[in-house]
């Protein structure tokens, strides 16, 4: 069966191995970040909607579960925001009566927590893995480029009042821009947040590979960690690097380099490359990651975009 709105199982720095299920129309969310590693957001809105039929999710879920794969996680992420599907509760629902055996995690950017009826809808997942990236308007409106009627101060209070009502655990995320929320004053603003929300772990995180605006750049390791210095005693943590096990299915070394012999042939942009080998723009991006990290490929900016190429230089080292 040909999947249209499950993608992977893939490794995540986060989740280990997580099916992902996509709920949402590319690009389709709330927020237009500049460090949105699949480019603009093409539809803005706080809308709920049935932007796709469960039905169709359900039976991609009971042909692919069918085998009972190994995985970390089930998870709720993608191109767009998950929760901006109407009936996301009726999914969480259906994989916790048919398939509880397997753990369910949702990635999400928090806007709409701040609605109660929202709030219940995913209180029954196992982990969240919200975004909060700043606390003062000005640069929440600079960062996150938000729906207009959307308030940080709303956003803040969502994940507070969410933490009342939820059993699991709560992952926060927050991006790393230096020179916009990285400093002292957006610092202590973040960090008293967090001492609300009351999250199990904050995550920091930062820029690996091309963001939507080309001004965005990674932020330092010092940075990062002067940041984690300042956060403590409360639970906070720099995202560590993707690594493949040796537990990872087969498949995913056969995707891996299928990707490098098609940069091998010739460079591509993430678009091409998720045409190419038909694959979901976060599977693509997850074996990217790795690659880069690794050395294998690197980037190469065009007037058409980002390239991924061979690393040619680490190639030559290991000749001599």
């Amino acid at each position: 069966m040909k999947y249209k709105h499950l993608f992977g199982p893939v490794l995540s720095r986060r989740l280990g191995l997580s099916l992902g299920i996509d709920l949402i129309p590319y690009k389709v969310c709330s927020l237009d970040c500049v460090y949105c590693e699949v480019g603009r957001t093409n539809h803005l809105t706080l809308d709920r909607s049935n932007y796709i039929p469960i039905n169709e999710i359900l039976e991609e879920l009971d042909d692919y579960l069918a085998s009972q794969p190994k995985l970390n996680y089930i998870t709720f992420s993608g191109a767009g925001e998950p929760t901006l599907h109407a009936e996301i509760e009726k999914v969480i629902q259906y994989i916790k009566s048919h398939y509880p055996k397997y753990p369910l995690a949702l990635i999400t950017n928090s806007t709409l927590l701040s609605d109660e009826n929202i709030r219940n809808d995913v209180k029954e997942v196992d982990l969240i893995l919200p975004s909060l990236d700043a606390v003062s308007e000005p640069i929440f409106d600079k960062i996150n480029r938000h729906h207009p009627d959307l308030k940080a101060a709303e956003l803040v209070n969502g994940l507070i009042e969410f933490r009342k009502i939820f059993k699991g655990k709560i992952f926060l995320e927050i991006f790393i821009i230096e020179g916009l929320n990285d400093t002292e004053a957006e610092l202590s603003l973040l960090k008293e947040a967090c001492r609300k929300i009351q999250p199990d772990k904050i995550q920091l995180n930062t820029l690996d590979r091309p963001g939507t605006e080309e001004w965005v750049t990674a932020s330092s390791k010092e940075n990062l960690l002067r940041i984690k210095a300042l956060f403590e005693p409360l639970p906070v943590e720099i995202i560590a690097k993707i690594s493949i096990s040796k537990d990872a299915p087969v498949h995913v070394y056969t995707q891996i380099d299928d990707i490098t012999e098609l940069i091998k042939r010739r460079p591509c942009t993430l678009k091409e490359i998720m045409s190419v080998m038909d694959l979901h723009v976060n599977t693509v991006i997850k074996y990217l990651r790795y690659l880069t990290e690794q050395g294998i490929i690197c980037e190469k900016k065009e007037d058409r975009g980002i390239f991924y190429k061979i690393n040619t230089e680490k190639n030559d080292e290991e000749k001599k």
